[in-house]
């Protein structure tokens, strides 16, 4: 006989599995070298070019520049969808763009939407900073966005399958730590999901959310724009 004292025990430890293991997770994020670093169990994982903001670092509203410190994955949004798929307000706009197809600039494939855990970054969920897909990819290893921290689309889908709501990210102004690398090889390739360029009906995404309850009072931030 299932009892409600043993299914809160069992909601519980599943809880305390999954703090867990985000918690063996973090990315690390040096402005310096514009890259960023998987870290799992204190070993590097892997390492990819990024692009933090051109306008440099700070958490002021309507400064565009990318928070330091440490901060956290609060909500995933984009799974399944195809390497260059456009995101739009949180919504797959089911159009899909190539790298570097001219003149676009927009958040594409997969997004992680960070929330600060420190006075320094404390807007960082309201400014909506996320790591994300973007096509400029030949601006990659040099700042060029708009406060988010930008990724290739094959790099930041193979980051997402592997980061788990609530891992820690750290954003540091120096170069990336010596870090041990894993002896464990690691899954950290990108599904297949192939960039199809088209424009089918647009498609509403649920976040994966450790704050799921404050998403819908957070969509306004979203109004401000999509330019990241």
């Amino acid at each position: 006989m299932i009892t409600t004292r043993g299914v809160l025990c069992f909601v519980c430890l599943t809880f305390l599995v999954s703090a867990a293991h985000a918690a063996d997770d973090k990315i690390i994020v040096s402005v310096a070298d514009q890259e960023l670093a998987f870290v799992k169990h204190e070993k590097t994982i892997a390492r990819f070019p990024i692009s933090t903001s051109k306008f440099g670092s700070g958490d002021g509203i309507g400064t565009y520049r990318t928070p330091l410190g440490v901060m956290y994955v609060s909500a995933k949004l984009g799974d399944g969808l195809p390497l260059g798929a456009v995101i739009k307000s949180r919504i797959a706009t089911g159009e899909v763009v190539a790298p570097n197809a001219p003149g676009r600039d927009t958040i594409v494939s997969r997004v992680l939407w960070l929330r600060g855990k420190e006075d320094q970054n404390r807007n960082a969920r309201e400014r909506c900073i996320y790591i994300h897909g973007t096509p400029e990819e030949k601006k990659i290893g040099r700042p060029a966005s708009y406060g988010c921290i930008r990724m290739k689309s094959k790099d930041v889908t193979a980051l997402y399958t592997q980061l788990p709501v609530g891992a820690i990210v750290k954003v540091v102004t120096e170069g990336l730590p010596r870090v041990a690398k894993a002896k464990t090889v690691y899954q950290i390739s990108a599904p297949d999901a192939p960039v199809e360029v088209g424009r089918p009906a647009p498609i509403a995404l649920s976040p994966r959310s450790g704050d799921a309850a404050k998403n819908a009072a957070m969509a306004r931030a979203q109004r401000r724009g999509n330019r990241a």
